[in-house]
């Protein structure tokens, strides 16, 4: 079966930040998406510095409700660009610090990869969503970033925080908020 059948509607799902329940309730696991608004990127680190923040209930860089966190680490820009490559990296790394931040808000989240099953549970109990983004595709990707800026922990480098716009950003749902997860469908339709 090509993989372009898996996909319940083949005409991406224009979005654009801050998401709402209502958007999010509306996409279903293999629905390719274009993205558009703010996005913020955090990597392990980062992620460490937000959760430790809630935790001394501190309040965090940036208003985290309705946001997207881009699991992405932007190398530097070359002349004449906004932003170097800023492909996804491994979900699975953020899955300590996940269920806390959306307890507080975060509806989206961008990456590559599988999420474990605290944080499936997480994203149907708060009504969000994970996308993945196209590993190997930094340097594409970074076409659809129109702005870039560092809004927090800048001496983590490119593990900072940065302060995205991006135009169209494509995407797919991997895990809605009905608990469906397209890894596990597509890998099951591919052997039945």
């Amino acid at each position: 079966m090509k993989a372009g059948n898996l996909e319940p509607n083949p005409d991406p799902v224009r979005l654009a930040t801050p998401l709402s329940n209502e958007e999010v309730e509306n996409l279903t696991a293999g629905q390719r998406v274009l993205l558009s608004g703010v996005v913020y990127t955090a990597r392990d680190a980062a992620h460490a510095r937000l959760v430790e923040m809630l935790r001394r209930s501190e309040p965090l860089p940036f208003d985290i409700s309705g946001q997207v966190i881009y699991y992405a680490g932007p190398t530097p820009a070359r002349p004449g660009r906004v932003i170097g490559s800023v492909g996804p990296t491994t979900s699975g790394r953020m899955d300590v610090f996940t269920t806390e931040l959306l307890a507080v808000g975060l509806k989206g989240m961008i990456g590559k990869g599988e999420r474990s099953r605290e944080v499936v549970d997480a994203i149907v109990r708060h009504k969000a969503v994970y996308f993945a983004a196209t590993g190997g595709a930094g340097a594409l990707l970074s076409k659809r970033v129109v702005a870039c800026e560092v809004i927090a922990f800048e001496d983590l480098g490119c593990e900072a925080i940065h302060r995205l716009e991006v135009v169209d950003f494509p995407l797919i749902v991997i895990n809605d908020c009905r608990g469906r997860d397209f890894y596990v469908e597509a890998r099951s339709r591919k052997f039945s």
